[in-house]
């Protein structure tokens, strides 16, 4: 029931995709998320470029957040990675695990291990890769318009993948953030966020906190989202 258990966060006042400051701004929500939740976020990101930026960018702020870890892929295989960010002991703080690549799909977090998922930007298809150069030609032969009939429903099919490594189960809460201010200002923007699952919309930085902070309450008997 996404609905009632999760919510959706577009940071608005935020650097664009393209603009150098936008990684170290990701960093910089994720890892204030992230010491509120004791780690529990995986980052999902559009390129390795980007990953390695938010990853060092955020072992800097989390230093002085105790003991949240921050795990990047490549650094160890996919099934250790997952295991080190689900293991749990008394006491011992979650992590956060920046990812790119097939870490949008297939994998299944469920529990109070995962409660925040962050997206760095749209996943457009990226332009120079020669399959998509391809299929935009062809589009375009057909007289169609190749970002309209392609790359937002590319970006669409991989918003929703990222989105589903939140919710897997009746009792997880979570929230989704995706930090690309497009979403609202462009007018494809409306299109992407109703292919999303029916959340509950955050709409300025202090209900992102106010509900990040719900998360962290021991039953989820005790949330009240609606």
């Amino acid at each position: 029931d996404y609905a009632r258990q999760a919510a959706l966060y577009i940071p608005e006042n935020f650097a664009l995709p393209h603009e150098a400051l936008h990684s170290s701004e990701v960093a910089h929500l994720v890892a204030q998320g992230a010491a509120l939740l004791g780690g529990r976020t995986l980052v999902l990101t559009t390129s390795l470029r980007a990953m390695n930026e938010i990853a060092e960018a955020l072992r800097k702020h989390l230093r002085l957040a105790g003991e949240i870890s921050v795990l990047v892929q490549g650094e160890a295989s996919k099934r250790e990675l997952i295991q080190q960010f689900t293991s749990t002991s008394p006491g011992r703080l979650g992590a956060v695990l920046v990812a790119s690549g097939t870490f949008w799909e297939g994998v299944d977090i469920a529990g109070p291990a995962l409660q925040m998922v962050v997206i760095d930007k749209i996943p457009f298809a990226p332009p120079d890769d020669p399959v998509v150069q391809v299929r935009t030609l062809e589009l375009q032969r057909q007289g169609k318009n190749a970002f309209a009939h392609f790359q937002l429903e590319h970006a669409s099919l991989g918003l929703m993948q990222g989105a589903g490594r939140l919710i897997r189960g009746e009792d997880d809460y979570g929230v989704l953030v995706v930090c690309d201010t497009r979403l609202l200002h462009k007018g494809y923007g409306k299109k992407l966020i109703a292919a999303l699952p029916p959340m509950a919309r955050l709409e300025a930085h202090r209900d992102f906190v106010d509900r990040l902070r719900k998360t962290t309450t021991p039953s989820t008997k005790d949330h009240d989202w609606i």
